[in-house]
């Protein structure tokens, strides 16, 4: 697989959670053989678990780092960035990534989601509690708009490999 236009100018994949970001954005990087980083882990390795600081310091916080994390990246070439679900709902986030990077945003249907997810809504802080159909619905309503303003690539029923050389076309379309 060939690098994408503007050779070295980094991925940027956002979407709702369960989407494959992390997943596709490992395969794509490899393929590229760019560096990957997923901007949760950083936050993680840093700061401890997302839902430790969801409770201890509030999504504020949260939402604070990753406006960090952003700055940081938007710095570096070479990268499949995976972000969290809602990152670059952050206009401010999407415009110093989009910066330097070419963003894609990964979709899958509400059932695809629900079923990913599975067990683990309850360690997601967004998912934690009632009824998680209905609140991943409600979220994707949400974030819509937003995630409209990106190259959108379907993740439904494909390989991680298929998803990446679908990120590859999208972005060789949109230069």
């Amino acid at each position: 697989m060939e690098a994408p236009p503007n050779d070295r100018r980094n991925v940027v994949l956002t979407g709702f959670m369960a989407t494959g970001k992390t997943t596709v954005g490992r395969v794509l990087a490899a393929e590229l053989g760019y560096d990957f980083v997923d901007t949760d882990a950083l936050i993680e390795a840093e700061h401890g678990p997302i839902p430790q600081i969801f409770a201890d310091h509030g999504e504020g916080r949260f939402r604070q780092l990753e406006r960090e994390v952003a700055a940081e990246l938007a710095g570096r070439r070479g990268l499949v960035v995976s972000t969290g679900g809602r990152m670059l709902v952050d206009v401010v986030n999407a415009d110093v990534l989009g910066a330097t990077g070419d963003i894609v945003c990964l979709t899958a249907s509400v059932d695809t989601i629900v079923e990913r997810v599975g067990p683990s809504a309850a360690s997601r802080p967004l998912l934690a509690g009632g009824d998680v159909r209905a609140r991943v619905t409600e979220l994707l309503a949400e974030r819509a708009p937003s995630y409209a303003r990106f190259v959108q690539v379907a993740t439904d029923d494909k390989t991680p490999s298929r998803i990446a050389a679908d990120i590859v076309a999208a972005v060789r379309r949109d230069h």
